[in-house]
C-alpha cells in the first residue's frame, strides 16, 4: 500500500486559480476532500464505480477533476478561488482492500 501524495496548494487571490495533484500508483482514486480549520472534513468532488464524477454544490461549475493514467495521478483544477475555499486538500484513494488518505496540501485564498 502506497500513500497518496498531494501537491499544488498555495497562496492565491480571490478569482485567482490552482491546480492540485494526487499522486497514488497502483490505486483507484476515490476523490478529493478538504478541511477548513475548526470544521469537519468535506467532499469536494468522488468518483463513482463507473468513473462519474459528483461535485460539492459550493465547487461545481468551478473546479475539474482529471487524470493521467500514465503518471498514476489524479489533478484538480480550481478556476474563481474563494475564501470560503480555504483549507487543507486531501485525495483519498482505495489500494489492495484499504482506504489511504494522503497527508494534504494547504490552499489559502485571500479575499
Amino acid at each position: 500500500q502506497v500513500q497518496p501524495v498531494e501537491s499544488g496548494g498555495g497562496l492565491v487571490q480571490a478569482g485567482g486559480s490552482l491546480r492540485l495533484s494526487c499522486a497514488a500508483s497502483g490505486s483507484f482514486f476515490m476523490g478529493w476532500y478538504r478541511q477548513a480549520p475548526g470544521k469537519e472534513r468535506e467532499f469536494v468532488v468522488v468518483v463513482t464505480s463507473s468513473g462519474s464524477p459528483i461535485y460539492a454544490t459550493s465547487v461545481e461549475g468551478r473546479f475539474t477533476i482529471s487524470g493521467d493514467n500514465a503518471k498514476n495521478t489524479v489533478y484538480l483544477q480550481m478556476n474563481n478561488l474563494k475564501p470560503e475555499d480555504t483549507a487543507l486538500y486531501y485525495c483519498k484513494v482505495h489500494s489492495k482492500g484499504a482506504i489511504l488518505w494522503g497527508q494534504g496540501t494547504q490552499v489559502t485564498v485571500s479575499p
